[in-house]
């Protein structure tokens, strides 16, 4: 019987995808680009912010001279800010330790801030042709359903089987593209046909081998992760307007929406106006409520109580980490998803309105 590479690799060409905007190039740094886009976030999603991002940053060094604003504003959206962060920590360190040349052995790129094994081999593969092993979450729900393999991915007993499956699978030959395009029809039949609910079983070129359909267990595999109910956390989000301008402050590094601006954060059950007087001693009227919001992250759910609240004529808050922007002027900068929700739903003129508080 063929081999599970024999069978991806002929059938690629006929059934893969072939015209995603950064195939056809061995350019390491687009493609670097697009494995960390592509990080638990879907293709149809990626594109345009890959695309929108390239016109800006179309080299390295482009974006390791950026504002690291500029670049967090063209990731607003997308999610996982830490990926940005990285890339643009990861771009200066290229051209600081590299002579702005990219690494070209997966131990190297693995080097890099937000660069994981697998995220490396696949720039290795797909910039350099070398035979690396990937193992991403497709990959590793073919291989688990391939090879009949239980338990959950992500304990590390299960992880290091399935790397070594991974790795036992490559294509001997890996001349003449033939781990290029072993390694992207992986990637696509995880996302067309080996999907995690309804899998395309008739149209897989592994059907004939697989032990999950051999053995009807395929709904079962891989297995799933243990589930703990998610933690419910609430914050208030206080929207200051002064001259037809909201208060944005930048948030911290680390955490939660590192480096992007938001309008101020207050506990749940303090007082507004309390709250105003003493941070920054600023007079406001009473605030006005708004719908709350909920979102969800990736270990918690978060309820936002956005307040709406006139700040006095006579009132201010300058510092380095504040500023005081219009509505739309706040919508380019680098806002969380939520925070963008609740502007464009409170403000959808990009104005604020007088009569709002």
């Amino acid at each position: 019987m063929p081999s599970l590479a024999e069978h991806l690799i002929r059938w690629h060409p006929l059934n893969g995808r072939h015209d995603l905007p950064w195939q056809q190039r061995r350019d390491p740094y687009a493609i670097w680009i697009s494995e960390i886009m592509l990080q638990q976030t879907q293709v149809s999603t990626v594109i345009p912010y890959y695309q929108r991002f390239m016109q800006t940053f179309p080299s390295v060094d482009s974006l390791a001279n950026a504002p690291l604003d500029a670049v967090l504003a063209l990731w607003s959206g997308l999610g996982y800010y830490s990926r940005a962060r990285n890339l643009h920590l990861a771009a200066q360190r290229i051209m600081q330790e590299h002579q702005g040349q990219f690494p070209e052995s997966r131990g190297r790129i693995q080097q890099l801030p937000g660069v994981g094994r697998s995220t490396a081999a696949a720039i290795a593969v797909f910039a350099f042709g070398q035979r690396e092993a990937i193992l991403d979450g497709n990959v590793k729900r073919i291989l688990a359903r391939f090879f009949g393999i239980d338990g959950y991915p992500g304990q590390p007993k299960i992880q290091k089987l399935l790397w070594q499956q991974a790795e036992a699978a490559l294509p001997a030959d890996h001349r003449g593209g033939h781990i290029e395009t072993y390694t992207q029809a992986l990637m696509d039949l995880g996302s067309t046909v080996c999907t995690r609910g309804k899998p395309q079983c008739d149209l897989c070129p592994l059907q004939p081998q697989c032990i999950a359909w051999q053995q009807q267990r395929v709904a079962q595999l891989p297995a799933a992760k243990p589930r703990k109910p998610l933690p419910r956390k609430e914050t208030v989000l206080l929207l200051l307007q002064h001259q037809q301008r909201l208060l944005l402050e930048k948030r911290p590094s680390s955490g939660i929406w590192g480096g992007l601006w938001c309008p101020p954060e207050m506990t749940i059950g303090a007082d507004a106006v309390d709250y105003c007087r003493q941070q920054w001693g600023i007079a406001v009227q009473s605030p006005v409520e708004l719908p709350a919001l909920d979102h969800q992250f990736t270990h918690f759910k978060l309820r936002i109580y956005p307040q709406c609240l006139d700040v006095a004529a006579d009132s201010r808050v300058t510092s380095p980490d504040h500023i005081w922007l219009k509505p739309a002027e706040a919508l380019e900068l680098g806002i969380p998803a939520p925070i963008r929700s609740i502007l464009m739903q409170n403000f959808p003129a990009g104005k604020l309105s007088l009569g709002k508080c």
